[in-house]
């Protein structure tokens, strides 16, 4: 195999088929091709399916307000395929003093939550009086020094929801880059929030957002999009090089050569690949790894109405929260029975996935029967063990590889990078930097840099 191409594409995970979508919709007919390693599309997307039970190994699902997902939906018909789970109608729960409260949906829950004592509650207000600090801050640090260390766990519970992290490492640069932004724009989040509704004027609130997912799970969406695309599985890049206005990739399967070349591979996937054209600041990026574990019960097991619920540190979890799937969306679970996946492992606890799976069941099963009363043994259980783990772009290291990325894309001309963790975990965010690099490949320069959104915080 020695060919040229218009473009080449190395991964084909989601980043890589959003990218070869969003392509061919800007530039129809164009001659690329979608190099992947391994046996199958989609990478981190998987679905699992065993005795009527349905789960993920992967992502759970993506909220419905970002308008490149939206597009994506539409362009592909999934629209009307997609399951929708509202946030306005499900409770989301929180560990706190060993029993699960849910976080207030409201502010007149906020008024009354459990979750902050009435000075903690004050304290928040404190935001408006104080200046920001500009170096970089874990995520901890700058929501200790905004809101008061009372908020603590519940920042806690966020990050662990979101990135399996440790919030006390997490840079908050890098995991909300537009909240930071408002911040030292306004020199109040508050402030900024409140400019920032002022400019929009009489404009109605927009309704909360709703999950998505689909009836045959998450995979759903991976292999839509890789019906019809010029894809190779099993068929690795081993390197790339740049001469003479074109890029040649060196394969398992021989060699490609194209103008353009899309890398759109987990981070550290990537570097290993990129460290021949420039010096990467860091050989590797931390990663929390994760067991999802699945436990099915008959449905006289009362699992309470909601999302499900997160756990900070303090409280001492087996697990890191559970989703109560068959709440959020049918046919996860036979009739009669009911779901929850339990997240273990994560950035502070990799010791817990050296566990053989009959102790994560055991240690995750007694953890749940503390917060739910559990009536009878489980139907069902099951431990996924993904390949690899999300990346964590925490202090330290995340600045350099921001910088280091952009002048490699600059100094290399027709090289784009997206991925996992290159602009955020979340198929949003992945979906959306596809469809800026895809704009990019199809104007013939690098893609620019957008302003990194305020995007909201859903537990």
């Amino acid at each position: 195999m020695n060919e040229s191409h218009q473009v080449i594409i190395i991964g084909g995970g989601l980043s890589g088929l959003a990218a070869a979508h969003f392509l061919n919709k800007l530039r129809p007919g164009i001659d690329l091709v979608l190099l992947e390693g391994g046996s199958r599309p989609g990478g981190a997307v998987r679905s699992f399916n065993e005795n009527g039970f349905l789960a993920e190994w992967g992502p759970h699902g993506f909220l419905d307000n970002i308008d490149e997902s939206r597009e994506l939906l539409a362009d592909t018909g999934l629209d009307r395929e997609a399951q929708r789970a509202p946030l306005g109608k499900f409770l989301r729960y929180v560990c706190h003093r060993g029993r699960l409260v849910a976080l207030p949906q409201n502010p007149k829950q906020l008024l009354t939550t459990p979750l902050l004592s009435p000075l903690g509650k004050l304290r928040l207000l404190g935001d408006l009086w104080i200046k920001p600090i500009m170096a970089e801050q874990s995520l901890g640090q700058w929501a200790a020094h905004r809101f008061g260390r009372e908020v603590l766990p519940l920042v806690d519970a966020a990050a662990t929801g979101t990135f399996a992290g440790d919030y006390q490492r997490l840079s908050i640069d890098a995991v909300m880059p537009g909240v930071r932004r408002l911040e030292q724009e306004s020199g109040s989040l508050l402030r900024g929030l409140r400019n920032k509704k002022k400019a929009a004027g009489a404009k109605k609130p927009g309704r909360m957002p709703s999950m998505i997912s689909f009836p045959q799970g998450m995979e759903r969406l991976t292999d839509t999009l890789a019906a019809g695309k010029p894809l190779r599985t099993g068929v690795k890049a081993l390197a790339v090089s740049h001469a003479d206005g074109q890029w040649r990739v060196t394969t398992t399967a021989g060699e490609l050569a194209a103008p353009a070349l899309i890398v759109a591979l987990p981070v550290n996937a990537a570097l290993p690949l990129l460290t021949p054209l420039s010096p990467p600041p860091v050989g590797e990026v931390p990663e929390a790894k994760i067991a999802n574990v699945l436990l099915g019960f008959s449905d006289r097991v009362k699992i309470p109405y909601g999302f499900g619920y997160l756990a900070p540190e303090r409280e001492n979890r087996f697990a890191m929260g559970a989703m109560f799937s068959t709440h959020m969306f049918p046919g996860r679970a036979p009739a009669g029975k009911v779901l929850v996946e339990a997240l273990v492992g994560g950035r502070r606890h990799p010791e817990r996935l050296a566990l053989s799976d009959d102790e994560i069941l055991a240690g995750t099963l007694a953890d749940l029967g503390q917060l739910i009363p559990l009536c009878e043994p489980p139907c069902f259980g099951k431990v996924l063990r993904p390949a690899g783990g999300i990346p964590q772009m925490e202090v330290g290291s995340h600045r350099a590889l921001t910088d280091w990325r952009r002048q490699c894309e600059q100094s290399h001309p027709g090289l784009h990078l997206c991925g996992f963790g290159w602009d955020g975990i979340g198929i949003n965010d992945m979906v959306k930097a596809a469809k800026r690099v895809a704009a990019g490949v199809a104007a013939g320069h690098a893609a620019p840099q957008e302003e990194a959104p305020v995007k909201p915080v859903y537990f």
